[in-house]
């Protein structure tokens, strides 16, 4: 009996020290102090000011960025990503179909002049349309997966529940991961196959006075296999594909490059002064706004693209379905390619 009399007031003793205790460092940190005489909140603006640069300190965990406490630079990531680049990539996926309904109803379908001959010519081979269908095939289900996580958890969720989203979200995510690589592939095929005939000529500067005659019938200006607009598409898809590509792919190994660094540094020789002792954090930060900001603006430029060589020109299509395409279709848009081919296949007049 004594002895629990003994332990319960020792247990009342223990209690009443650690309420005291608490009291005591409650009201030091009310006053702007901690504990150990420690300057505080209040007081050592510095100290707080240095944490919130993102500067390190010391961990026993392996991985170093658990010695950041607070990584600031969040802050200005998600303001940009939820921000401008949402805000304005939607404006301009949306300005671009209104766009092309307006020409529609301006323009109509871009007819051939001349009627279709029925008779063809081989435009591209099956290597061509391989390499064309695997990019485009793969860059539309990229670019689904893409919007889906920017704008899908404002569009989507509210529509079809968080269940299903999260279905969807998680199997576009291991789409876009994969798919990637296929189009990586078909970006760098289409290369091999194609950069010869998208060099810039002086024609390309007569095609693009005229506007490339898609804004007035009768108005055909010369061009070879590729005019000066498909020139430009293959210029920016080459390179914007190759730089969501490596922003990409650091995305999916992440911490492991120091892509916009070196970007910046070799900057820098023209006298900008950009940062380039950017954190592994911020390496990844940069790399997802330019994904997006790059994504964004492909896909603006290809909807055009999709929308010119479908319900917007008549035997477009057909250069990369069958490959094959109407003789004055060919001669009205590509009339010094038409001629190249005709001399290349010439038959050689028999000897006398």
């Amino acid at each position: 009996m004594i002895k629990k009399i003994i332990a319960g007031i020792m247990m009342v003793f223990l209690i009443n020290v650690a309420i005291i205790s608490n009291s005591n460092i409650a009201m030091a940190q009310s006053k702007g102090e901690v504990p150990g005489q420690t300057l505080g909140l209040k007081s050592d603006a510095d100290l707080w000011r240095f944490v919130r640069n993102g500067n390190t300190g010391s961990t026993q965990m392996k991985d170093e960025l658990a010695a950041v406490m607070i990584q600031s630079e969040g802050d200005n990531w998600r303001a940009l990503r939820n921000g401008p680049i949402s805000v304005f990539g939607g404006i301009g996926l949306a300005g671009i179909i209104g766009l092309l309904i307006v020409f529609y109803l301006y323009r109509g379908k871009i007819k051939v002049e001349s009627g279709l001959t029925g008779e063809t010519i081989l435009r591209f081979a099956t290597i061509d349309r391989f390499a064309h269908w695997l990019m485009a095939g793969s860059f539309v289900l990229l670019a689904f997966t893409g919007l889906n996580m920017l704008y899908g958890r404002y569009v989507l969720l509210p529509i079809i529940g968080p269940e299903f989203f999260s279905a969807i979200s998680v199997f576009g995510k291991y789409i876009h991961n994969y798919l990637s690589f296929g189009f990586m592939i078909g970006l760098a095929l289409a290369f091999v196959l194609w950069v010869r005939h998208n060099i810039p000529t002086k024609i390309d500067w007569e095609w693009l006075k005229k506007g490339g005659g898609i804004f007035k019938a009768g108005m055909h200006p010369p061009a070879k296999k590729f005019n000066a607009g498909q020139k430009m598409i293959f210029w920016i898809t080459m390179i914007g594909g190759l730089s969501v590509s490596m922003s990409g792919i650091a995305l999916m190994f992440p911490f492991e490059t120091t892509m916009f660094s070196e970007t910046f540094a070799m900057l820098n020789v023209f006298g900008l002064d950009l940062p380039t002792n950017l954190t592994a954090i911020q390496e990844q930060q940069y790399n997802q706004l330019w994904h997006g900001i790059v994504s964004l603006g492909l896909m603006i430029m290809i909807i055009a693209h999709i929308y010119i060589g479908s319900v917007g020109m008549e035997g477009a299509i057909d250069a990369m379905n069958s490959g094959k395409v109407d003789r004055n279709w060919a001669k009205e848009h590509h009339n010094l390619w038409v001629k190249d081919e005709d001399e290349k296949n010439k038959k050689p007049e028999p000897a006398e």
